[in-house]
């Protein structure tokens, strides 16, 4: 089996695991405690923080451990928030951000605050003048990702940062996805990292708070963690994360060189063996291990459980999940297809072969996914190029008012998409598709659709129990 899913939680380092072990039998006891083996204890913890600080590039008293990265995402967000709340109640963050940044708006936003949400490119980047203007006298905090979770892009956060800073708002950096890659540049002023994504082990998450930002702890405090993180330290969980940070950045130059260049080589092949299929994300600034692409006429979750009957282990940024059935909303925000994605991203030590094995078993999934949903098989796609079939019933299909009108109301993505695409090459040059539809993904996918398809999207209306999708003919 392959497991390429890092981005979701990395295998636990061989480092990390050593580290543990060690630190089981010397790191057990309160940290907080004068007798030997408390002090043991706080040696250990104190030594993480220092190493912990000098990765990050912050000092140790700025560092608290907590336990997970959500929760420090959320006690920064919170603490900071409330640091600030003569300076105002504006939250200002993009629309790309990991559901723990957003989730922690949705809960200032219902306690009455105000939220911005910074709109991306189609690469899944903010524009730093845009995410700055959208800065107001009011604004308490901002939060930037350092890489997207979904599709790899790189931030700039260096220059939201100097911006921020110019404004006089302090900027918190979620860099859970780059931590292994190097420190975060620029002039942050909060951080949030998540161990399980370098090889650390799950339940330790870091917060940074630099000197001089205004922070209030929220909820009840204790003495441990400078009252930031309350509860009893894991001590050896603690190590055996700041172990394995140490190591997955002493090779990260050239470890990060090579999976690049495997996923440059996944970013090459994958349009070509499998067609209607576009790789998102930024080609240039972005993570060395992760890329993602999406299949026309497929759902990414049919298309991951063939790939894992395959041997493969991948995720999917797809617009629904079986647990949440909601659109992706960084796919949503790129404007890009939300249906049939596929996210690769590479665990440190992946073997080439494996990679391409995995380009050699890919475009038999996806044929046999579109097979089943009757979106055509390899090679032979309906679409605009493709001649009209006469024999094939126009129903659900009517002429209405000029125009061909499908009727794909109760009916789930893809197939909205694949009954356009069946009917498209049946309208002349010019002439118009009207497709109902009342899955809430096809708000996305049609026009992501005719993106790929070089179609033009028209727009949309009330359509009896859904939506009417219009799209011109182009091509």
């Amino acid at each position: 089996m392959s497991y390429f899913d890092a981005a979701s939680s990395a295998p636990l380092h061989p480092v990390a695991r050593q580290a543990l072990q060690a630190s089981l039998d010397e790191g057990w006891a309160d940290p907080a405690r004068l007798y030997r083996e408390g002090r043991r204890a706080r040696m250990l913890l104190d030594a993480a923080r220092e190493a912990a600080a000098e990765a990050l590039g912050c000092r140790p008293d700025e560092l608290v451990f907590t336990s997970s990265g959500t929760r420090a995402v959320h006690d920064g967000v919170a603490g900071a928030l409330a640091g600030r709340r003569r300076a105002g109640d504006h939250l200002l963050v993009s629309a790309v951000e990991h559901s723990s940044v957003l989730h922690a708006a949705e809960v200032h936003e219902a306690a009455g605050g105000s939220v911005t949400r910074a709109p991306v490119t189609r690469t899944g980047a903010v524009d730093a003048e845009v995410f700055a203007g959208l800065l107001r006298p009011d604004s308490a905090l901002a939060c930037l990702q350092s890489a997207n979770h979904e599709v790899g892009t790189e931030q700039p956060v260096a220059e939201v940062a100097e911006r921020c800073r110019a404004a006089g708002v302090p900027l918190l950096v979620d860099a859970a996805q780059s931590l292994a890659w190097g420190p975060v540049p620029g002039g942050w002023s909060l951080l949030t990292g998540s161990a399980h994504k370098w090889g650390g082990p799950a339940g330790v998450g870091l917060l940074v708070v630099r000197k001089g930002v205004r922070f209030a702890p929220r909820g009840p405090v204790d003495e441990r963690e400078s009252g930031r993180a309350p509860g009893f330290e894991n001590v050896p969980a603690v190590v055996a994360a700041v172990a394995s940070l140490r190591a997955v950045r002493a090779e990260a130059d050239a470890e990060g060189a090579r999976l690049r260049a495997l996923t440059a080589r996944v970013r090459e092949r994958v349009t070509v063996l499998v067609p209607d299929t576009t790789v998102v994300g930024d080609p240039e600034r972005r993570l060395p291990h992760l890329v993602t692409f999406s299949c026309l006429y497929v759902d990414g979750e049919s298309v991951l459980s063939e790939l894992d009957r395959a041997g493969f282990s991948v995720s999917s940024g797809s617009s629904c999940t079986s647990s949440t059935l909601t659109p992706s909303h960084v796919l949503r925000a790129m404007g890009v297809l939300s249906e049939g994605n596929v996210r690769v991203s590479l665990p440190v030590g992946t073997p080439a072969e494996e990679v391409e094995r995995f380009l050699g078993v890919l475009p038999a999934v996806v044929d046999s996914v579109r097979g089943k949903l009757g979106g055509g098989t390899h090679g032979e796609r309906s679409g605009a190029s493709a001649a009209p079939d006469p024999s094939e019933p126009v129903d659900p299909a009517r002429v209405e008012r000029g125009e061909l009108v499908v009727d794909a109301l109760g009916k789930r993505c893809p197939l909205p998409v694949i009954e356009l695409a069946k009917v498209i090459g049946r309208v002349p040059v010019g002439g118009t598709v009207v497709v109902l539809a009342d899955d809430e993904a096809a708000r996305w996918d049609i026009p992501a659709w005719c993106e790929m398809r070089g179609q033009r999207f028209a727009g949309v209306s009330p359509g009896g129990r859904g939506v009417a999708y219009r799209v011109v003919r182009v091509v």
